[in-house]
């Protein structure tokens, strides 16, 4: 039994049989006067018991009390959004400790900067079992008929006492209608107060005499509908009004003060931001993302000439607000556990914990009924359910693929479409928690930042070919070309990796596979390469979504070369020549004819290079920043064609810094290497301390779990080494997941090294490859890494390995029991060693 506690209304003590500590007592007024002359008495007791007395103050009334010897005053800042508020509250709570009395500002005030009631329940459901476990008395106050009946039922679910107050006349009564674990014939009563004096409102004659001048509420919506609602009202206003409406709106659906916010000033109408709050599910924030996409139509819209507006794909997107993430946090019971895991000391700690209880919470039944109205209006058509956090495709800040984004596509009956979308919400959540996200967060310095998690639904981009759906080609743009491999090609015209089928094998850097790069100065230009390079380096496989299997698969390319695909195949596909010239003198004349998937026809035939370089341009421009895209394009002719843009943001480069006089070389042995073309990362005069080789020839030698060990191993490396300029080198394409191509690194095993360096090795069968435009990419550039492929063999490059070999392997300094890798990777200090690079000559040296 928790000890008993006087209310400072002697009569009412008898009533409840006092307040016992641990109560939450949630006060229901018509106004502030009724609340404050309802809380005098009990802070006037509490003082004189000697009790430690803390308000809360954040509310837009005036105080309800002031700082004092007796009384401290707290101000936690709703502006700042619920996260922030509710951990605030948290922290004083649990810095207060045990015994605690406490006065809330009326919570209803919260409104005015959450827009929510639902995020005013979650509030109250975060916070009140915190109380009642450090045995506090606390007091709240919300204004009556200004909430749901949804959160006034999560407050009567979640608190110990819940009381109405009316004044009527000159007269004061209290009407308890919920005391927890207490009870009395008459306790459920209306009660009338004087001073001290209590009487029980019993009689039916004065009972429906005070009742019936009270004027039930309806149901109400909440007040996010109501402020929209209210808005559309603006619509027909002088534009002095539309404007200040549509101010307030877009901070509570795009954000806080930003350069992102700048652009949306600039680009979207309030018929627009209630355009966005139309289909979006829940309250909240849209998120990164999905900003970006609209605001990069809007601008193309706007600016763009009628050519290029006519090729846009248009869009039904929908938006699961932020506060959902925040709901199925709180609802699951888990506040606490994240709370702990936005600490210093649990950020890692509990993120697994957390992050598999993500995967299988419930869903309140009002956001599955809106989940499934989504999933009715999108039918069978295949959807994405993509992350579109705060913090993402923001300036500063790009998250590339640090999140998940989630296909469906939606075959079956409606129950198991539901559970599949879910199921993808789940994993979207979920991969908040992944350790890829958590580092990138820890790196950049965010990781105390708010990061609520949105989501974007997008229909998927394509159509029905035989069993499968896809688009036509898909990618990424970006605006600048940093990435060149002779001085020749412009940088500032840009640049696609282009594929044929779904666009995760342009973003994903885990295939077997080779993407088309495009440059948009001269489409028809490739870097020189004999037959069998071209061949080699084309794209082998498709990324669809199967509707006999309900599930993403990568499918071989020779399956589409003679599949129906409502456009000319030659705009893809061409034959491979010399093998079918091989095949005919072979006689096999039944054989298939053999394709090259290159996407020729559709760089050098139509004029989609020519208006995807007109779209880079315009965003860049009006961004006032280079930007990176991702895009779909579907034909119908060689003429007509839709170009669907899916994501735009601001690519973080750190441009091309001064020019640099490269060194003469005197003598050849003196050279570490030099070559022209194939690197990125400007104009650079770097030194270098370390150097850290992989070997070509023992790599390939490794099984292929040896080399993801070895792969964990440069981690280790890459932590150690942290804070000094390093050098890592090795064979193919590091970030891939498959061994026989490179090294299978996560970027966040290479993140803190200076340069990074692909070589390709003709013997061991290892070719760099940038995947430009690809979420490792986008981690190199944003990270300031500086790249170089360096094609050993090639008439322009010159390679002294002894330089480092001959070198003391300083391996066992950085690496615990390193002996078993000793033959495998050699670190070496190199000073003095200098990285010289100039990006109108092309050349780079190392010396």
């Amino acid at each position: 039994m928790h000890e008993k506690v006087k209310t400072g209304i002697i009569g009412f003590d008898a009533v409840i049989d006092h307040f016992r500590l641990g109560d939450n007592v949630v006060w229901q007024v018509d106004c502030l006067e009724s609340y404050e002359k309802i809380l005098q008495p009990y802070v006037d007791q509490a003082l004189q018991d000697q009790r430690k007395m803390i308000y809360i103050r954040f509310g837009a009334h005036r105080p309800l009390l002031k700082a004092s010897e007796e009384i401290k005053v707290y101000e936690p800042s709703p502006e700042k959004g619920f996260e922030s508020f509710a951990t605030e509250v948290y922290n004083i709570v649990a810095a207060e400790g045990l015994k605690t009395f406490y006065v809330f500002d009326v919570l209803t005030d919260l409104l005015q900067n959450w827009y929510s009631d639902l995020m005013i329940g979650n509030f109250f459901e975060v916070t009140c079992p915190f109380l009642y476990e450090l045995d506090t008395i606390a007091y709240f106050a919300i204004m009556r008929n200004a909430h749901t009946y949804s959160t006034i039922a999560t407050i009567r679910e979640t608190t110990q006492l819940l009381l109405d107050v009316y004044q009527v006349k000159d007269n004061f009564y209290i009407h308890p209608l919920k005391v927890w674990k207490r009870y009395s014939p008459t306790m459920f009563f209306p009660h009338l107060i004087e001073t001290d004096k209590v009487t029980c409102i019993t009689a039916s004659t004065e009972s429906a005499s005070l009742f019936s001048t009270i004027r039930l509420g309806e149901e109400r919506l909440d007040y996010w509908d109501v402020v929209f609602k209210e808005a559309r009202l603006a619509l027909e206003a002088k534009d002095e009004e539309r404007d200040r409406v549509k101010e307030r709106l877009m901070k509570k659906l795009i954000g806080h003060e930003s350069r992102m916010l700048d652009l949306c000033r600039q680009y979207f109408d309030l018929f627009d931001i209630l355009m966005i709050q139309s289909r979006t599910l829940g309250t909240g924030y849209i998120g990164g993302k999905s900003v970006g996409m609209l605001v990069a139509r809007k601008i193309i819209e706007k600016e763009g000439e009628k050519k290029i507006v006519d090729c846009l794909e248009p869009h039904d997107s929908f938006y699961l607000g932020s506060d959902i993430f925040y709901t199925y946090i709180v609802q699951n019971g888990w506040w606490q556990l994240r709370s702990k895991q936005k600490t210093f000391e649990g950020y890692y700690k509990y993120a697994p914990e957390l992050k598999e209880k993500l995967m299988s919470g419930k869903f309140p039944e009002n956001i599955k009924e809106k989940f499934m109205m989504m999933l009715e209006y999108f039918g069978q058509s295949p959807i994405i359910v993509r992350s579109s956090s705060l913090q993402e495709d923001n300036f500063g800040n790009a998250f590339a693929g640090k999140y998940e984004s989630v296909f469906c596509v939606n075959q079956g009956t409606e129950e198991e479409r539901y559970k599949a979308f879910e199921n993808a919400v789940r994993r979207v959540y979920a991969s908040t928690m992944n350790e890829e996200a958590l580092e990138y967060r820890m790196n950049r310095g965010l990781f105390e930042q708010d990061e609520q998690m949105a989501i974007l639904v997008q229909r998927v981009s394509g159509d029905f070919y035989e069993e499968d759906f896809f688009p036509h080609a898909a990618g990424v743009g970006n605006s600048s070309n940093l990435y060149v491999w002779d001085k020749s090609v412009d940088m500032e015209a840009g640049m696609l990796r282009l594929v044929f089928g779904l666009g995760t094998r342009a973003v994903d850097r885990t295939v077997v596979d080779y993407a088309k790069i495009v440059n948009l100065d001269q489409p028809s230009r490739v870097p020189p390469m004999n037959h069998e390079d071209e061949k080699k380096f084309s794209q082998h496989f498709v990324d669809v979504l199967s509707l006999r299997d309900n599930k993403w698969k990568t499918k071989e390319m020779a399956l589409f070369a003679n599949r129906e695909l409502k456009v000319d195949q030659s705009l893809f596909f061409r034959p491979d020549e010399p093998m079918v010239k091989r095949l005919r003198e072979m006689k096999r004349y039944d054989a298939p004819v053999p394709y090259i998937l290159d996407m020729k026809n559709m760089v050098n035939k139509t004029d989609f290079p020519i208006i995807m370089r007109q779209i880079l341009k315009l965003l860049s421009k009006f961004y006032n920043y280079p930007v990176d895209i991702e895009f779909t394009v579907n034909f119908k002719s060689m003429k007509d064609y839709k170009i669907n843009l899916l994501q735009c943001r601001p690519l973080q480069t750190k441009g091309l810094g001064k020019s640099v006089e490269i060194p003469t070389i005197q003598s050849e042995k003196d050279c570490f290497f030099k070559s022209t073309g194939n690197f990125m990362g400007g104009n650079v005069h770097l030194p270098i301390e370390y150097v850290v080789f992989i070997k070509p020839k023992a790599y390939l030698e490794l099984t292929e779990q040896k080399k993801y060990e070895l792969a964990r191993q440069i981690g280790h490396i890459n932590k150690a080494l942290k804070g000094k300029s390093v050098m890592l080198m090795g064979p193919g394409r590091f970030g891939t997941t498959t061994p026989s191509l490179g090294v299978p690194l996560n970027f966040q095993e290479l993140c803190h090294m200076s340069v990074v360096c692909e070589m390709a090795s003709i013997e061991a069968g290892f070719m760099p490859e940038l995947s430009y435009g690809s979420h490792f990419f986008q981690d190199i550039v944003e990270t300031g890494i500086f790249y170089i492929a360096l094609f050993d063999g090639n008439d322009e490059v010159l390679l002294n390995m002894d330089q480092v070999l001959t070198k003391d392997n300083q391996l066992s300094l950085v690496l615990n029991n390193s002996e078993k890798w000793e033959n495998v990777i050699h670190v070496a200090q190199m000073q003095p060693l200098e990285l010289f690079s100039d990006i109108v000559t092309q050349q780079l040296i190392c010396l």
